[in-house]
């Protein structure tokens, strides 16, 4: 299979991940094999799934022409398993990268131009689009939602506690429900990205939290606590 035809994308943001192989087309990527990565088994699972893809397509690492990297939002682990993979992968054999949100992903899934996360802790990541300007991601809590000046007519939501909380702060707004994204869905929104050479710099790639660890929320508490004493 010739090298420019091929792209890997890798997403394990969320409770459960998955591994997309695909080739470039003329009018969409074709869809070549997609492995389903268990929640909290990434590190031990993602390489041979990719290895497994590679194979049944008669492929090696150096055929791929782009990998693909959904960087987040979502589980601080997923996100930087996904990182180390994809920088791991992509060093030597100088693999370019496109990094995307999953939750543009998500949007594009669902054909909405806002979309939010479960993001734990009553708050959502959310992709808020407004008119006139360019989308924007953020966290936010029931307060900071109701707060908000521009409500989404339509919002693409995957998960329960999300849908929840975006029903309580805006029972005005239509929730366009689907399935969880996946590689398969980023390696189709980020085809064109890769013609366009739209590639991310690797060695300044780094995950699209949102938030803030818990090593960084705690350790800050902790250090606050011992000038105090």
């Amino acid at each position: 299979m010739p090298q420019e035809d091929l792209l890997l994308a890798i997403d394990t943001c969320g409770p459960s991940g998955s591994v997309a192989l695909g080739r470039l087309t003329g009018d969409a990527p074709q869809i070549l094999g997609q492995k389903e990565l268990a929640g909290r088994s990434y590190s031990a699972t993602l390489i041979t799934a990719v290895a497994e893809l590679l194979q049944a397509a008669d492929a090696r690492l150096s055929d791929l022409r782009a990998l693909v990297a959904v960087h987040g939002p979502g589980s601080f682990t997923g996100v930087r398993v996904c990182l180390s993979a994809v920088k791991g992968l992509a060093e030597a054999p100088q693999i370019p990268v496109v990094a995307v949100s999953r939750l543009e992903v998500l949007s594009t899934r669902a054909g909405c131009a806002s979309a939010a996360l479960d993001a734990h802790r009553g708050e959502v990541f959310l992709r808020l689009a407004e008119p006139g300007a360019e989308a924007r991601e953020l966290l936010a809590g029931g307060e900071e939602l109701a707060a908000l000046q521009s409500v989404p007519q339509r919002i693409a939501v995957c998960d329960e506690a999300g849908a929840r909380l975006l029903a309580a702060a805006w029972p005005g707004a239509a929730l366009v429900r689907v399935d969880p994204p996946t590689a398969a869905d980023a390696l189709a929104l980020c085809a064109e990205r890769v013609l366009r050479r739209e590639f991310a710099d690797l060695a300044l790639l780094d995950g699209h939290y949102l938030r803030r660890s818990d090593a960084e929320i705690f350790g800050e508490k902790a250090a606050t606590g011992q000038e105090r004493a």
